[in-house]
């Protein structure tokens, strides 16, 4: 038997044809994207204008101001007073502050790290300046002939010394040194050392000398007294080296 053409779907076909071309469509189809619309163009729309770029507004900043440190006191007293209330040591965060005891050109001036534990009243009373005051004593020192000073102004374990070697603390400590104008410098503790301008000690004392102001001044740089089981050969190297600097 022989297969026609079914009519209904020649009508059909054709139809469909006819829609395609009365849409425009009169070329053949391929599988590749096209962008059948423009692009917008704002100059070509009546009355439109193109958008305005808003800058953001930025909050005003002031200037930095860069503060002027408050001027050290300039005689002994009014320094020792400052001493004990200046918020530049500290920030105010110290309490029982200790003072510096003694007078003006001692023979010797003893620096230490900080008040010991014990300090209430009077510096260097715990078993740290008692084994200070027996050692200047042999060396026939008397205790009217020293000043006792301390670069932290209360006991204040767990410090991080190298944060402050340029800051207030340092700055205070040289200037304490030129008011009391002691005739030689005992720094206790190798921390002490970099405030006034020279590195930690690599042996238990040091002989060196401090520079301020046009004026030199002998300094003996001491490790801190140690352990007492320690105690006694500290004792044998210092004893040599301040014979050796008072020779």
């Amino acid at each position: 038997m022989t297969r026609g053409t079914n009519p209904d779907c020649t009508e059909m076909f054709a139809a469909a044809m006819a829609w395609w071309r009365d849409a425009g469509l009169t070329s053949a189809l391929d599988d590749d994207p096209h962008v059948w619309l423009a692009p917008h163009d704002p100059a070509k729309t009546p009355g439109a204008s193109a958008p305005r770029q808003i800058k953001p507004v930025m909050p005003a900043v002031a200037p930095a101001i860069a503060e002027e440190p408050t001027p050290l006191p300039d005689n002994l007293k009014a320094f020792q007073a400052w001493w004990m209330t200046a918020r530049e040591l500290d920030g105010g965060r110290c309490v029982g502050r200790v003072p510096p005891r003694g007078v003006a050109s001692p023979d010797v001036m003893i620096i230490a790290c900080e008040p010991e534990a014990e300090d209430r009243e009077r510096l260097l009373s715990g078993p740290e300046g008692l084994m200070i005051a027996s050692f200047l004593k042999a060396g026939g020192i008397s205790d009217d002939q020293v000043y006792v000073a301390s670069a932290l102004p209360c006991h204040s374990p767990g410090t991080e010394w190298s944060a402050i070697s340029q800051g207030a603390i340092a700055s205070a400590l040289r200037h304490h040194v030129a008011l009391v104008a002691p005739k030689r410098i005992i720094a206790i503790g190798g921390v002490i050392l970099p405030l006034l301008g020279h590195g930690s000690p690599q042996a238990a004392a040091v002989s060196l000398s401090f520079n301020h102001q046009d004026a030199t001044i002998p300094l003996l740089g001491l490790r801190r007294i140690p352990a007492p089981q320690a105690q006694a050969r500290w004792k044998a190297l210092v004893w040599r080296a301040w014979l050796d600097w008072t020779a």
